[in-house]
Parts: C-alpha cells; sequence; structure tokens
C-alpha cells in the first residue's frame, strides 16, 4: 500500500512539473510573437465587423474564423491593404473565436469576442 502510495505521489509530481515547463515555455512563445507582431483587435466584443490592425500588406490571405472547439466557422481569401481588414461577422453567435491569418508575409492568430 505504501509502495503505490508513495509511486503515485512521484508520478503525480513529475507530471507537475513537466506541466509547469510547458506552460512557461508557451508564454514564452507568446510573448516572442506577439513581441514581433503588434495587432490591434476592436471593437472586442463586437456586433457586426471585426477590424484588424497592424498586418502585413497581402493580396491574398487566408483568413478562417474558429470557434474554442477548432471548428471553422468562416473562411475566406481576402486582400489586405493598408495594413489592416475588416471582417463581417453579423451572422456569427455570441461567444470567444479564434482569427487565423495566413499569407506569404506572415502567420499570425488572435482571439476576440462576438457579443
Amino acid at each position: 500500500m505504501k509502495k503505490c502510495l508513495l509511486s503515485l505521489a512521484f508520478l503525480l509530481f513529475t507530471f507537475t512539473i513537466n506541466a509547469q515547463t510547458g506552460e512557461a515555455y508557451q508564454k514564452n512563445t507568446e510573448q516572442k510573437v506577439s513581441n514581433s507582431i503588434k495587432i490591434k483587435v476592436f471593437p472586442n466584443p463586437a456586433v457586426n465587423v471585426v477590424n484588424i490592425l497592424g498586418l502585413a500588406n497581402s493580396n491574398q490571405a487566408s483568413i478562417s474564423i474558429s470557434d474554442l472547439s477548432g471548428n471553422i466557422v468562416l473562411q475566406r481569401q481576402w486582400a489586405i491593404r493598408n495594413k489592416s481588414v475588416s471582417i463581417p461577422v453579423p451572422n456569427l453567435q455570441a461567444g470567444i473565436y479564434v482569427v487565423s491569418i495566413r499569407s506569404p508575409e506572415q502567420q499570425l492568430q488572435t482571439k476576440f469576442y462576438k457579443k
């Protein structure tokens, strides 16, 4: 019984240490990404449109919006001009969404809340 409890305690301790290390790595990665690309998402919460500023101009950017479960709810090809894009979102239900922007010039993700 004691061996079982000691083994369980050791495993729990090991998993806790690994989880904390992974969280620290993720935070550092996010900080590096956010330091290299500064974007602004507004209004947040959004009602009819989401504006994203600070992007690299691109003739063809693949922009997708997904819910927190990873289901893509909107996907289109847009041109990014004047370092910004406006995405119409009146048909989305209220909730938190992730916007993914992929183009030869950049790849990034950001979140917004739909009211």
